[in-house]
């Protein structure tokens, strides 16, 4: 089976995909210059498509971060 890309990560490995520290990564959440992560069963993850769209320039629009 080839590699499986993941949809949604846990916030340290959201912050190693950004090259940034987790605490520096949580700061920028709490800001709101990052999104928000999605709840699934009480775990906290980021959307991976969110994190690039960021990324890519598109502007935060929170409501596109709910769940």
């Amino acid at each position: 089976m080839g590699h499986i890309a993941p949809i949604a990560v846990a916030e340290r490995t959201a912050a190693k995909m950004m090259d940034m520290a987790p605490s520096d990564f949580r700061r920028l959440v709490q800001s709101g210059s990052l999104p928000s992560p999605v709840r699934i069963s009480g775990l906290e993850r980021w959307r991976v498509s969110d994190l690039e769209s960021v990324l890519n320039g598109n502007a935060m629009n929170e409501d596109e971060f709910t769940w």
